[in-house]
């Protein structure tokens, strides 16, 4: 809704703004600078998107998160003159055309977390601009952006969507400086340090000033460093020369930084790091993604087909379009001409919009985390503030707030960090320390991961008529024979030499080597009817076996596919006909053969290997027929009516750590979950051996499919084993609902997620093997086990992982690659050794995180009750109470405390999540009672001794003490403001100095010695407090120092400490109340006793199946209706959905760029 921009109830808002910060001393646009949304409010008016000079933006997440965007003009008339009839872009449905208003020529925009949005005028909306639209298709790809653009195209797209740059500022230290000090905890700190200036506590404050500095300086310190690493991370993305092709003028040399989408690159060199996003249109290239997937395998990329069918190119490729798509950061190490020039790729995305600006973003802008410690925190600490101001507004609101909170919490996470460095654990995200302390449930990746990285090749079974041949085992030393499976193995593979070195997928390397055929690039180009084939000749070694053959080329590769879970390739004998080979899954392999080269005996042969653990790999083949050139050959077309060869046999074992870690997780009551992109029968065997699953559970198959030629699917419920018993009913009721495990497919669980969505949480409850899982599948996994309530942890090797790292509360790697960005945690060592321990870590992070809070808050309620309670006479602590108590006492316990390392045992049960919950609040409270009481206690007892009098501080004083009476004056308290004449100050007492003072202040130094013992807990999340040798010794010379302050005698010492000589304290009760309020089995029984039960959907989710007798539904068929649920796609490896509003991708996140729109006034 549009508005006028000088209404006069806008002008008044403006001038009332600038009143209130004059009168408020800058106060009200602190509180503008902290709640953006406030500020717009104020100082504008809603008007439509269309008219808006400021947006209002809003994240989508739980946080609801406010920022405030201005709204620029971009104008392009400077440029060019541009004919207002015709389309300033070639393309007269790109979106810079439908952005620049004519006949100004000017692009209203946004920039939001580097990314630019434009105004697209038809659809009244803003988009996202720096990127080729997605509606294009592989036929307007290759003729709208084949031969380039002019050099006013360029300019125009290259003045609306910016630089193809990923820069990282390096922020001034001034600004980093003023951003932390406009921090609210050092705006609170600064009222604070004012007030105690004003009450002439200067050496607090003082020291108050030296504490916030360091911390302040320590921290822009480090963010500065952060940012400097990032700066040279990037930095060389920036100044990378690339050779251009422009419409008309061909090739020219260029900076990356002018790239812009559209453009065609040429290229020609080896060795070199893409600057931008690119579709490739010509040639070939051998990339390395180690940047992006953590695996530094060298990649084949092929050029994107010309068939024009209407669809949009990424629907047509599917999942299988990044292999024709070079990643913005890879390295590409090889590229291969064809018969019109050298290799060309079009520019797909540039700046912070390619994957790996996608990467850099998710550093800049991590996703917030809604842990409940922190937000409890914050929380319990307003409630403090708000009862410190209406108890005493203006003396004691500073005393309850307990200063050194945040840096005492924060020291705990610095301590878990350094002693997870010390195991080889490396953290990026250290508040998400305390996160992992309350993990429930595990996924794990399979290969690399769970089993050895490596395989060793056991066999192979070569399938002859109906039937499978005796198995060749390679173990025996014989050499396989010259044959279709022998080509197969030859040929059928990714591999390449680099730097005179084979280099591959392992799995590749390990079939290649078994053959003792050697490899070799090709010199020369097959030269075919005038078009130039490259190849890679591949000849027989000198210990392999007699073949009738010079050697193999291999002519072209359809690389392999974890969507398509297969790969082939175009071979050619020497002088020879040619061949397509095919190998990947068993099952995906046979569906592309004839049924009758498939042997009857197939499906229980691939179980019967499956069971032992293998990985099995299916081989299959077929001869092309004259005059067919592998140029001319869709992968459709290539892949049919092939013959099936037979099964290779790899053995994949389990690593030595892999089952006692399991095994410990399980005590622990921690669920594990395996998420792999193998065969679900190896899959089910693994999990047995891992024991992940006990051998006396029962293993479900569920299988789904779309019913072909119906818009329905189905859905089945079967055992795994072979024997089954005759009634599936009893036998689930005899082993109880918690000892069944499903187990099922990528393809079965992306069923189940759009046709049984209703039925997809009761799976996952206990779903346990997921299969032939693709990277988004894994991703989606993660996300709907955390929509369950799991505090869901992602353990993987980087590759195909890094989607499902970033989406799970605590991601860790394996891979020292430098996907590990993508991962919150990153293991030195190649082991899930690091899963238990990050673990134990975390909880004892979580637990110190509690002792500490409690700590600081019960350390501020006792001194705020003392002061309370000598405010009866007008007096107070003295400032050097003040200090040794603040000072001397706290901040050491608040540094030392945190010193206790993890205890060695998992518990199977979790440390608490929340500080609003009744043990912590009864503790809190009772012991504040307590406090309360014993203060009064020794408040009242010390009137009622019979040496006392209120106005002489030396009447307990012996005969030996006279002295003290006559060099004193008795002086009744004047105030406890601090403010009385310094001239008094030597001699004469300071109004401070009472028995009650003194016996208040004693007793509540030394409660908080006691609390500081109790609160520090040990076992079962810490070590005990013992083991903390710093903290009890600190603990004792504090108690030392206490007692001596009782027996010392010491003038000076009294007088300055305002301290009087009092004849005893007589009682000292331990905190014995702890004992019961951290009793687990108390709390446990009054839970029962209350028939509480916890609220976590997957909790409530259990206690509904193990009532419901017909769960699962074993042999039996369900059929879904005919909706259709669109599986989420929207948080894919690099992607950063914080301002979409959509699950799904393309325009729909773009519109979500802009939330409520105001106008500037």
């Amino acid at each position: 809704k549009g508005h006028s921009r000088f209404s006069l109830s806008t002008l008044i808002g403006r001038a009332l703004c600038i009143a209130g910060y004059i009168l408020s001393c800058g106060l009200l646009r602190l509180v503008f600078y902290w709640k953006p949304a406030w500020d717009v409010w104020a100082n504008c008016i809603p008007c439509g998107l269309h008219e808006a000079d400021v947006t209002l933006l809003r994240t989508t997440d739980e946080f609801q998160i406010y920022s405030r965007k201005k709204v620029t003009w971009i104008s392009v008339s400077a440029l060019n003159k541009f004919r207002p009839d015709y389309p300033i872009i070639a393309d007269e449905n790109s979106l810079i055309n439908k952005a620049i208003m004519k006949p100004d020529l000017k692009v209203r925009c946004i920039q939001v977390q580097k990314i630019r949005y434009v105004w697209n005028n038809p659809e009244k909306q803003f988009q996202k601009v720096g990127s080729l639209e997605d509606s294009h298709t592989c036929s307007d790809i290759h003729t709208k952006f084949g031969s380039g653009l002019t050099r006013e195209e360029q300019d125009t797209r290259r003045l609306i969507c910016g630089p193809n740059a990923i820069d990282v500022q390096v922020l001034p230290i001034w600004k980093l400086l003023i951003k932390e000090v406009l921090n609210p905890f050092y705006v609170f700190q600064l009222f604070s340090v004012c007030l105690w200036f004003a009450e002439d506590y200067k050496e607090y404050a003082t020291a108050i000033i030296v504490m916030s500095l360091l911390s302040i300086a320590l921290t822009v310190y480090e963010l500065r460093m952060q940012s400097l690493k990032l700066h040279r991370l990037v930095k060389s993305h920036n100044s990378v020369k690339v050779t251009v092709c422009r419409k008309k003028e061909g090739f020219q040399e260029l900076a990356s930084c002018q790239l812009v989408p559209g453009d065609v690159l040429a290229l020609t060199g080896d060795k070199a790091l893409m600057p931008c996003d690119a579709i490739l249109i010509g040639g070939g290239c051998i990339v390395n993604e180690s940047v992006l997937t953590g695996e530094s395998i060298p990649v084949t990329k092929t050029q994107l087909p010309q068939a024009d069918d209407g669809r949009p190119w990424r629907t047509r490729c599917a999942e299988d379009y990044r292999r024709h798509v070079l990643f913005c950061g890879t390295e590409v190490v090889q590229t291969r001409a064809d018969g019109s020039g050298p290799a060309r790729a079009v520019v797909l995305r540039t700046g912070f919009n390619t994957a790996k600006g996608d990467l850099v973003r998710s550093i800049l802008y991590p996703k917030p985390m809604n842990f409940k410690l922190y937000r409890d925190a914050l929380r319990f600490l307003m409630c403090l503030i708000a009862f410190a101001t209406i108890g005493m507004i203006y003396a004691v609101s500073s005393v309850l707030f307990p200063p050194a909170l945040p840096a005492a919490l924060a020291t705990g996470i610095i301590y878990t960090q350094g002693r997870l460095k010390k195991k080889g654990i490396f953290c990026i995200s250290p508040q998400r320390i305390n996160v992992c302390g309350q993990l429930n449930l595990i996924c794990f990746d399979k290969t690399g991961t769970l089993t050895e990285d490596g395989l060793d090749l056991w066999g192979v079974i070569a399938a002859e008529g109906n039937s499978f041949q005796k198995v060749h085992r390679f173990t025996s030393g014989r050499s396989l024979l010259w044959g279709p499976v022998c080509r197969a193995m030859v040929s059928c593979h990714s591999l390449l030499v680099l730097d005179g070195k084979i280099q591959g997928d392992p799995l590749d390397l390990k079939m290649f080597e078994a053959t003792n055929w050697e490899m070799e690039n090709s010199s020369e180009d097959l030269a075919k009817n005038g078009e130039f084939t490259p190849a890679v000749i591949i000849k027989p070694g000198p210990k392999a076996s007699n073949v009738p053959v010079e050697g193999i080329a291999v002519l072209h590769q359809f690389p392999f596919s974890s969507a398509l879970q297969r790969m082939s390739v175009i071979a050619q004998e020497i002088g020879g006909e040619q061949q397509v080979f095919m190998k990947g899954a068993p099952e995906t392999v046979a569906e592309f053969c004839r049924p009758e080269t498939v042997p009857s005996s197939f499906a229980r042969e691939l179980q019967f290997y499956a069971a032992g653990g293998f990985r099995v790999i299916g081989l299959a083949y077929k001869i092309l027929q004259a005059g067919k050139e592998a140029a001319g050959l869709t992968r459709e077309e290539a892949e049919s009516d092939l013959t099936f060869l037979g099964l290779l046999i790899m053995e994949n074992r389990l690593k030595a750590e892999t089952k006692p870690v399991l095994e410990e997780l399980s005590a622990a009551r921690i669920r594990s979950v395996m998420v792999t992109g193998d065969n679900i029968q190896t899959a089910v065997t693994v999990a047995k051996n891992a024991a992940m699953v006990s051998q006396t559970s029962q293993v479900i198959l569920v299988e789904a499919n779309e019913l072909s030629g119906s818009p329905t699917a189905s859905i089945t419920w079967k055992l795994m084993e072979e024997t089954k018993p005759k009634d599936y009913r009893d036998l689930v009721s005899a082993i109880g609902w918690s000892t069944y495990h499903f187990a099922m497919s990528g393809k079965s669980y992306q069923v189940i997620a759009q046709r049984f969505r209703h039925l997809l949480p009761k799976f996952l409850i206990n779903g346990t093997i997921f299969a032939r899982m693709s990277p988004a599948q894994k991703s989606n996994l993660v996300e709907e086990f955390q929509k369950l309530d799991y505090i869901v942890g992602m353990c993987g090797d980087g590759a195909n992982d890094c989607g499902a790292l970033k989406m799970a509360h605590a991601g860790i790697s394996l891979s020292p690659q430098e996907a590990s960005v993508a991962s919150p945690f990153t293991s030195q060592t190649p082991s899930i050794e690091c899963v238990p321990e990050l673990i134990r870590q975390g909880r004892a992070a979580l637990v110190t995180s509690f002792c500490m809070f409690k700590y600081m808050a019960l350390y501020s309620t006792i001194q705020y009750l003392g002061i309370l309670l000598l405010y009866w006479q007008l007096n107070s602590f003295g400032n050097y109470q003040f200090l040794f108590q603040d000072l001397a006492i706290t901040t050491l316990i608040g540094a030392t405390m945190s010193l206790n390392g993890a205890y060695p045992k998992l518990v199977p049960y979790r440390p608490p999540s929340q500080l609003i919950s009744p043990p912590l609040l009864l503790s809190v409270v009772l012991n504040s009672l307590f406090s309360l009481c014993m203060q009064v206690f020794g408040f009242v007892m010390v009137q009622r001794q019979p040496w006392y009098a209120q106005h002489n501080i030396h009447s307990a004083c012996g005969s030996g003490n006279e002295s003290h009476v006559e060099n004193s004056t008795s002086v009744a308290p004047t105030g406890f403001n601090g403010t009385e004449n310094a001239a008094l100050r030597e001699g004469v007492d300071n109004g401070y100095r009472s028995y009650e003072n003194t016996t208040v202040w004693l007793l509540s130094t030394m409660n908080c010695l006691l609390v500081a013992l109790v609160f520090s807990k040990g076992k079962p999340f810490r070590q005990p407090v013992y083991t903390n040798y710093i903290f009890v010794l600190l603990l004792a010379v504090q108690l030392g120092v206490c007692i001596f302050f009782v027996f010392a005698d010491n003038a000076n010492l009294y007088s300055q400490m305002d301290v009087s000589i009092i004849s005893g304290i007589h009682s000292w009760p331990l905190l014995s109340q702890e004992a019961i309020i951290e009793n687990r089995a108390l709390w446990t029984l009054l839970k029962r006793c209350f028939r509480y039960q916890s609220k976590s959907l997957y909790k409530r989710l259990q206690r509904m199946l193990e009532q419901d007798s017909a769960w699962p539904p074993l042999n039996e068929t369900v059929f879904s209706e005919t909706r259709v649920i669109p599986m989420g796609e929207s948080r894919a490896a690099y992607s950063n959905p914080v301002f979409e509003s959509d699950a799904t991708q393309g325009d729909a996140q773009d519109k979500a760029a802009a939330g409520p729109c105001f106008k500037d006034v």
